[in-house]
């Protein structure tokens, strides 16, 4: 297991196929994902405000398996740092105890401006858009990010999506960069 640890933000846990995108990347090894039940609260409270065909059974089972695919997810014991940290969005503050607690160097989100550099400088974590992160794997390991999603494409089948499909997903889903690059290896996917 590699010692690289990114905590998920809510916000990217939230688009069902950028969830699936990054649980799959994180099972590769290449580095350890962490999330805690209130990031996953977060998550799953939108997603059954905003998706009336899905019931509180099903995102409880994604909840379920995300923990289960990506063994020791879960951060714990972070409650106590709450108080102490100041961000601009006091929602927010239950993120980044959670990397405090988890040795997190980064905090995958959306939400940049929510994660001040200057804040998070003084715990050694930085906060990256998804993208920007997952081009970062690709760096390392563009078999591995590739094989991924040829993995993820593969066991989308109802309906089933082609390659180009799947792009155009990750291009609306705020993925330019890694779509741009499954582009260039499409017959791969």
């Amino acid at each position: 297991m590699a010692n690289f640890t990114a905590i998920y933000d809510a916000c990217v846990l939230y688009p069902a196929p950028l969830r699936d995108l990054l649980v799959r990347l994180a099972i590769t090894g290449k580095f350890r994902a962490r999330w805690s039940d209130d990031i996953h609260d977060e998550w799953a409270r939108n997603v059954l405000k905003n998706r009336t065909d899905l019931s509180i059974e099903q995102v409880t089972r994604t909840r379920e398996l995300m923990n289960k695919a990506v063994p020791d997810s879960l951060v714990t014991g972070y409650s106590k740092l709450i108080e102490g940290l100041d961000l601009p969005d006091p929602n927010d503050r239950h993120v980044l105890a959670a990397a405090i607690k988890a040795n997190a160097e980064v905090i995958v989100t959306f939400n940049l401006k929510d994660f001040p550099k200057e804040i998070l400088d003084e715990f050694d974590i930085f906060a990256q858009h998804p993208d920007d992160f997952i081009d970062n794997v690709y760096d390392l390991s563009p078999q591995t990010v590739i094989a991924t999603a040829r993995q993820q494409r593969a066991s989308l089948i109802n309906p089933t999506m082609s390659a180009e499909e799947f792009i155009e997903t990750l291009q609306a889903n705020q993925l330019t960069n890694t779509a741009s690059h499954f582009e260039d290896a499409i017959d791969l996917i």
